[in-house]
Order: structure tokens, then sequence, then C-alpha cells
């Protein structure tokens, strides 16, 4: 299922805080658990590891997003991990943005078929024809939204929920986001399935699933 496989999926190499690259916990603490770091602060446990793991979390993760290029970003590189570790798309993510215009929807829209051949050209992003494809396309399916990818997306937002006792509390997904997915593909998007709309909706604050005691502040709206 590789359109459904996302930073929070069911597979250990998936996930931010399971995946060997991130080196694991630091300063001990319970896996899936809080992690109590250098600086004193308790982070979820899959943020305590490697830098880029770290800032992430700490400055992104679970903050709301809004706005419709934002949205398509996030949208894209979620469908981009499928099947990869995070950490190689938030290491490419500088490279991803320049690649895509800064992901502004009514300019991947314009894209042709030559754009996409320069794409898979660029070494400094993910090279697969599919999830390109997909890219170029789900572009033109949101310029042709109204109202916008943002309102559409934020529709699904439950309501806040009291934070989960551990990660192994964190669900891969629930019925809002088999909901979304299922209204993007009857929209025309594509590489959205439920669990990985489920991680776009984790990211961009539309739930918030830090461990109960982790120091981000709770979302706001």
């Amino acid at each position: 299922m590789t359109d459904d496989i996302s930073p929070f999926g069911a597979t250990v190499t998936t996930r931010p805080g399971k995946d060997p690259v991130a080196g694991g916990p630091v300063g001990g603490g319970p896996v899936d658990g809080l992690v109590v770091g250098a600086d004193g602060r308790a982070r979820c446990f899959w943020g305590a590891g490697v830098a880029d793991y770290r800032a992430y979390h700490d400055t992104e993760w679970g903050r709301p997003v809004h706005g419709d290029d934002a949205l398509f970003e996030r949208m894209c590189l979620e469908a981009f991990q499928s099947g990869l570790s995070w950490i190689t798309i938030l290491r490419k993510r500088p490279a991803f943005r320049r690649a895509f215009a800064g992901f502004a929807i009514e300019a991947v829209a314009a894209f042709t078929a030559a754009d996409a051949d320069r794409l898979m050209g660029d070494a400094g992003i993910v090279r697969n024809r599919m999830k390109v494809e997909a890219a170029l396309h789900n572009a033109k399916v949101a310029a042709d939204l109204s109202p916008g990818l943002s309102d559409l997306l934020w529709s699904y937002a439950p309501p806040p929920r009291p934070r989960p006792p551990t990660g192994a509390d964190v669900p891969a997904l629930t019925p809002e986001s088999t909901a979304m997915a299922k209204d993007l593909k009857k929209r025309g998007f594509k590489f959205v399935g439920p669990t990985t709309a489920y991680a776009l909706m984790q990211a961009t604050g539309m739930v918030d699933d830090h461990v109960a005691g982790c120091f981000v502040p709770p979302r706001r709206s």
C-alpha cells in the first residue's frame, strides 16, 4: 500500500521515533513516552534523537498550518515520504521547495511534461515517477478547488482532545482521516490514503498527538 505509509505508520522504519536513523531516545526515558533532553525539556520520544527530528518536533510538528500552498506542500511531502524515512524528506525539503517552485499551487499546476522530466533528473529530491506525476496532478486538482485546499482539509479537523499518554496510544488513522482521504480521492487527488491523511493532520496541527507532558504547548487552531 504505497500511498498509505506515513511518518507515524505501522512499520517501524517509517515512524520518526522508531527510525534507526534517529538514533533512538537520548538521556534515558521510555520508548513511546517522554525523554528529558540535556536542555531539561521533556520531549516526545521520537523528537529526542538527531537534531533534524528535534528541531522539527520542537518548532513544526503539531503546530497549526493554514494556507492553500502551505497545506499543498505538506500533502506532497507526506506522499513523497511513502515507503521512506521521514528524516530523508526533512533533509531534502529545501531541494523539494526549489524544485517545486515553493509548492505554489498555481505554479506547479502549470508544470509540463518537460518539468516532470526535469524533476526526475533532480538528485536533490525523491525521484519517483509516480509520486512526481501525482504531485503535478494534485496541483491541478487543488487549483480548481473552491473553497481552497486549506479550508477543505481543515473541515476534517476533529474537536480538541487530551494528548495521548504514550506514543503507543497514537492511532495510525481515524474516522476523520478516512473521511478526508475518501473525499480527496473522490475529487481526484492521488497518493493520499487514510494513514497518509492522518500523518498530514498530525503534522499540520489538525490534531495534537504530542505525548502528554511534552513541553511543546498545546495546539491552537
